[in-house]
């Protein structure tokens, strides 16, 4: 992103929004707040209006059956855990 913007700018959030997290519940013209200090985003909509949405939210169906999106709709990491395919991980399964 360098040099193509000047101050705070979100270049990734998340895949979270497929999976109904917060992300999903955002609109258009909802007032986002920046925390950096705090490393935060927040929404700055009432806790009412995110229960009415998360209640009526559905899970978009999945585009893909097979080949790199099925893949990385199935095994892609949210972003607090680093955005990384889950089977990269060492923990995943033993390799041959």
């Amino acid at each position: 992103m360098s040099g193509t913007s000047y101050g705070v700018c979100i270049l990734h959030a998340a895949p979270e929004a497929f999976i109904g997290e917060s992300l999903a519940l955002l609109k258009t013209a909802d007032t986002v707040r920046l925390d950096l200090p705090n490393r935060r985003i927040d929404m700055l909509v009432s806790d009412a209006e995110i229960v009415r949405r998360k209640n009526d939210w559905k899970q978009p169906a999945q585009k893909a059956g097979r080949g790199y999106n099925w893949m990385y709709a199935k095994h892609i990491l949210q972003a607090d855990q680093g955005c990384d395919f889950d089977f990269l991980e060492t923990g995943f399964g033993e390799s041959t």
